[in-house]
């Protein structure tokens, strides 16, 4: 689309999250170093909806996978515990900060 005021730019918009094409100003579009003329191809409202659309997205695709990962993940928890009770951990030995070297040594019955 062109125009005769050169402050007014046509932001592409999104097919898919129904964003619709429009002209805006120049100044609604956010900097893109990577573009030629240094600018966005979406105003600043509608690129801030579109990622906002883009991350809800990946939020609702990672909680299908992880339900549909559950149900299979109950089943192998259930079977590695026993009548569904955990086991107790075993305690961890201390660390007194002496090492071997240092250690006194251990009086034996050889003698």
């Amino acid at each position: 689309m062109t125009t005769q005021d050169p402050t007014m730019r046509r932001c592409i918009g999104s097919s898919r999250f129904g964003i619709e094409a429009h002209a805006a100003d120049a100044r609604d579009f956010p900097a893109q170093p990577s573009q030629k003329d240094g600018l966005g191809r979406m105003c600043k409202p509608h690129w801030r909806a579109y990622t906002n659309v883009l991350r809800k997205a990946a939020v609702a695709r990672k909680a299908e996978a992880t339900e549909a990962l559950a149900p299979e993940h109950e089943v192998m928890k259930a079977a590695a515990e026993p009548d569904g009770v955990p086991e107790p951990e075993a305690p961890t030995p201390r660390k007194t900060g002496r090492s071997k070297a240092t250690a006194e040594p251990e009086e034996s019955d050889a003698a």
